[in-house]
């Protein structure tokens, strides 16, 4: 990650405001700071005027301490994955982007909740037109996120996403359906519309079963899980045909060091996941495996062409100035906008 440096790097004449995590908890202990000064660039690296930047479910978690086994040792940091914005600088090895172009994309190193932040080329893509910047900054984290997941899709494909309503839910639903697949969608009543109208064929309802087996018609290829709970996982098990693949959204390092701790936890994460393949291999005859966040120009450029064409959105149900950004958590915590939530930057 660019944010573990050593030496420290050397600071820029930027500065700008920005959201700051210096303890892990409740909203309260977001900090807007105003004079917050970045760092030089370096020569693959961008620097974007943000205009929007969204709130995914894991800014929610980060804050709320996920990861905070190996967060802990580099805070405070910026938070913020997803942006939307203008370029206002580049680094001298930068091709494909110039100062003025309107881009999107997304970090995996987090600071994009800010006035100005630093991505690398390969994090950004020029925007869409055709949306609004509020619109772009829901779309490259989520999107990315999924595609890890569909990678080995193809054309007929029986998919099941499970956690259809959430933004990576979304996301997977109509990266599938890009790729010429069947998919079958759960989600709670809120979601139900929004999967539908992402493509999926079938949309259940997970609140209102009581055996949500019974209600997914068919058996499939390939299962998203993108809520990861032993409950959904062994949904998504027992529905998948032999030689079919079950993948849920986690960071197995991260797991398993909040688990066991940092340094016990990171050289375990591989051998649990190599047991669990092999347990299933065994008794399902099926892969299993993990997808996480990433981001990778090639991804991103995809998420651009479809999104550009009109095959790939995620609606945003509220936006928030920058200045309340601990009130769209409070919201979020509480659950009052089960959608999307944006943060917007004057």
């Amino acid at each position: 990650m660019r944010f573990l440096r050593y030496p420290p790097p050397r600071k820029s004449d930027v500065v700008t405001r920005a959201v700051v995590l210096s303890y892990f908890g409740g909203p309260e202990v977001l900090e807007l700071q105003h004079n917050k000064r970045l760092r030089v660039l370096e020569p693959n690296e961008v620097l974007v005027r943000t205009h929007a930047a969204s709130i995914n479910s894991l800014d929610i978690r980060l804050r709320s301490g996920y990861g905070g086994s190996i967060l802990k040792h580099i805070l405070p940091f910026t938070m913020g994955s997803d942006v939307s914005g203008e370029v206002a600088k580049v680094g001298s090895s930068v091709r494909k982007l110039k100062v003025g172009q309107q881009v999107f994309g997304a970090s995996y190193s987090g600071g994009t909740w800010a006035d100005y932040c630093i991505l690398s080329e390969d994090e950004l893509a020029t925007k869409p037109p055709s949306i609004t910047h509020v619109e772009a900054c829901a779309i490259p984290f989520a999107a990315a996120t999924a595609r890890n997941a569909l990678e080995s899709v193809g054309k007929g494909d029986r998919v099941l996403v499970l956690g259809g309503g959430g933004s990576v839910g979304l996301a997977a639903i109509q990266l599938a359906v890009a790729s010429g697949c069947h998919v079958t969608a759960t989600s709670g009543s809120h979601g139900i519309d929004r999967i539908l109208a992402a493509g999926a064929e079938q949309a259940v309802d997970h609140t209102v079963l009581e055996d949500i087996k019974l209600a997914i018609k068919g058996r499939f290829d390939v299962v998203i899980d993108t809520i990861g709970a032993p409950k959904t996982e062994k949904i998504g098990i027992n529905v998948l045909d032999k030689g079919g693949r079950y993948t849920k959204l986690e960071n197995g390092v991260i797991t398993s060091s909040d688990r066991y701790g940092m340094w016990l936890g990171i050289p375990m994460a591989a051998p649990l996941l190599l047991k669990k393949k092999i347990d299933y291999l065994i008794s399902h005859r099926i892969e299993y495996s993990h997808f996480s966040v990433g981001v990778d120009a090639l991804g991103l450029e995809e998420v651009r062409r479809l999104t550009e064409a009109g095959k790939l959105k995620i609606p945003v149900e509220k936006t928030f100035p920058i200045t309340q950004v601990r009130e769209a958590h409070e919201a979020k915590d509480k659950m009052d906008i089960p959608g999307k939530v944006v943060l917007e930057f004057d």
